[in-house]
């Protein structure tokens, strides 16, 4: 399938997303919150409820955003990369209806077998037009590079020589994945077996924003005293 170049700086959206307490708390237990029935239950229990802060990559990663901004690539073999989130107001209602426009700022080529870089950026409103966040997110798709497309920009993170600030271990669930994605990236890879396995992934794997809520979760409560 042909690179849609043409769609590069296009504007898609906006998405909507309808959300209460529940689907906050599902987002929650899906990155691991409440594993034991009690560490994290402010992200779960309605009572005096907080959002886990990575909630705000979830609009933008959803398969309806994902199968819309087709620019070409083999859906099989999309990879989520990376994100940032960047929060500018605080989400204060625990029901409501978020609004996503979704950017496609850039497709970057890393060669023939390495797959092409998809560079999204997305702002989320709530129901008052209030900016809530914005979500630069990035997806790696394996099938489809060497199209002789632009390189991507280097980032380079320093990584110190010294030990952790700390250290969590934490058991991932085995079921994990099929709950988080009941919050919206249902990609196949991530609960058919058949499907992962011909795709050259020996089992289902699990979502990148859950896992980063693992992250989150521990970063929260151990540096930001919860």
């Amino acid at each position: 399938m042909a690179i849609k170049t043409e769609m590069v700086g296009q504007t898609f959206g906006p998405f909507k997303r309808d959300y209460d307490w529940k689907a906050l708390s599902l987002f929650a237990l899906g990155s691991g919150a409440a594993f034991d029935g009690k560490t994290g239950l402010q992200y779960v229990y309605e009572k005096n409820m907080k959002m886990l802060p990575t909630f705000g990559a979830m609009p933008i990663v959803d398969a309806e955003v994902t199968k819309t901004i087709d620019w070409g690539y083999d859906y099989s073999g999309s990879l989520h990369w990376s994100f940032d989130v960047k929060f500018h107001n605080p989400m204060k209602k625990l029901e409501g209806t978020l609004s996503t426009k979704v950017l496609l700022k850039g497709l970057y080529d890393r060669g023939e077998g390495r797959g092409t870089l998809a560079q999204h950026i997305g702002e989320t409103y709530d129901d008052d037009g209030t900016l809530l966040f914005t979500c630069e997110s990035w997806d790696c798709c394996i099938f489809d590079g060497g199209w002789n497309g632009p390189k991507a920009p280097k980032d380079i993170v320093e990584i110190p020589e010294r030990e952790p600030d700390f250290e969590v271990t934490e058991k991932i669930a085995e079921n994990r994945a099929l709950i988080y994605r009941l919050s919206g990236d249902t990609h196949p890879q991530h609960i058919d077996w058949d499907y992962a396995q011909e795709v050259g992934y020996p089992k289902p794997n699990c979502h990148a924003v859950s896992t980063a809520g693992v992250a989150c979760r521990h970063i929260i409560d151990t540096i930001l005293d919860g």
